[in-house]
This record gives C-alpha cells, sequence and structure tokens, in this order.
C-alpha cells in the first residue's frame, strides 16, 4: 500500500478542518481548543494549534494522509514541519471572505519556499450566495492560469474528493516520465 502526503493549509476559517472531516475514512485526529482572540471568537469557537490528520483510501493501491495546518500565522512553525515530505497541497480560501485574501497571499508565497510540490486553490464556501466565484478569487489572490482555482464546498464529500482526485492528477503530471529517463540515462 502506497501513502501519499497531502497537505490542507489556508487562513483561519478557511474550512480546512471540514474539508478533511468530510473526506477522512477514520476519525479525524484533531488539535482544535477554544479560540483566543475576540475577531476569531466572532468566527468561530474552536481553531486548530498544530494540526488535522486523516486518511482516504483512493484505491486498494493508494491511500492519502490528510494534513491539516493551523491557519493563524502565530502557528505557522508548523507549516515547514507538516509540508516536509508533502507531494502535494491545497490552499483553502474562504470565498465569502476577501478581506483574508491578503493573508492568503502571504500563506502561498511562505508555502512556495517551503516546498516546490504542486498545488491547487480550493475556493471554499461555493454554496454560500455570499461566495465570490473562483475567477475573481483567481484575479484577487493574483495567479497564474496554469494554477487551478476550484469551486470548493467543504461539507460535501463528493466535491472534496473531486479536488482530491484533481490534485493527484497534477502531482502525477509533475512527476519525470521513467521512459524519458530511461532514454537519457
Amino acid at each position: 500500500m502506497q501513502q501519499l502526503k497531502i497537505v490542507i493549509t489556508g487562513s483561519f476559517a478557511a474550512g480546512k478542518t471540514q474539508f478533511i472531516n468530510s473526506i477522512s475514512d477514520i476519525e479525524t485526529v484533531s488539535t482544535d481548543v477554544a479560540t483566543t482572540l475576540d475577531e476569531e471568537k466572532e468566527v468561530k469557537a474552536q481553531t486548530t494549534v498544530a494540526l488535522d490528520f486523516g486518511t482516504i483510501a483512493i484505491n486498494e493501491h493508494v491511500t492519502l494522509y490528510l494534513f491539516g495546518t493551523p491557519g493563524q500565522e502565530r502557528f505557522d512553525y508548523m507549516w515547514e514541519h507538516l509540508a516536509m515530505g508533502c507531494l502535494g497541497y491545497i490552499v483553502m480560501v474562504d470565498s465569502c471572505r476577501p478581506a483574508k485574501f491578503p493573508e492568503t497571499r502571504n500563506l502561498m508565497d511562505r508555502f512556495a519556499k517551503i516546498t516546490d510540490a504542486p498545488f491547487l486553490v480550493a475556493a471554499n464556501k461555493q454554496d454560500d450566495p455570499a461566495a465570490l466565484p473562483p475567477a475573481y478569487v483567481r484575479r484577487r489572490l493574483s495567479l497564474p492560469p496554469h494554477i487551478p482555482v476550484l469551486p470548493c464546498i467543504a461539507t460535501d464529500r463528493v466535491n472534496v474528493k473531486a479536488i482530491l482526485l484533481t490534485l493527484l492528477e497534477r502531482i502525477t503530471s509533475s512527476l519525470p516520465d521513467e521512459e524519458t529517463e530511461a532514454e537519457q540515462g
């Protein structure tokens, strides 16, 4: 059985924990504690301080290990640890909170320094009438056309699985072609 490490990252309250909860085959391992800052308490009661962890069997040969990062910058020391050895990552964006887009952009820049693994962006909360469309999220995050920005509903298992499969396709397409390597060797 092959286990592949995937990281789910994003700003505070972007939907990382819910994303993992929706798809995990096991009960998600969580390090959520009560929020302490007043501005965070207004958004949600709990926050991840170290990581979330879940697994999903893609088939009988491949299992994804999903590691969710804390979203607040004060816990950014965990980002490097969690990204170590990942084959790809997903950046979760709360499509209803454009004020968080600069924070997300900073997080993306930081992750680009930590790992060169393929990634995509999940524009979360697309079931909310206030959600901004993925094309708008792309423009606000200044993303090039080759980076997928996918509509996401982190509570929808089918949608979450589709996003993970898209990331796996990106990972697979970024791997060196064995035939090309054999010809060059």
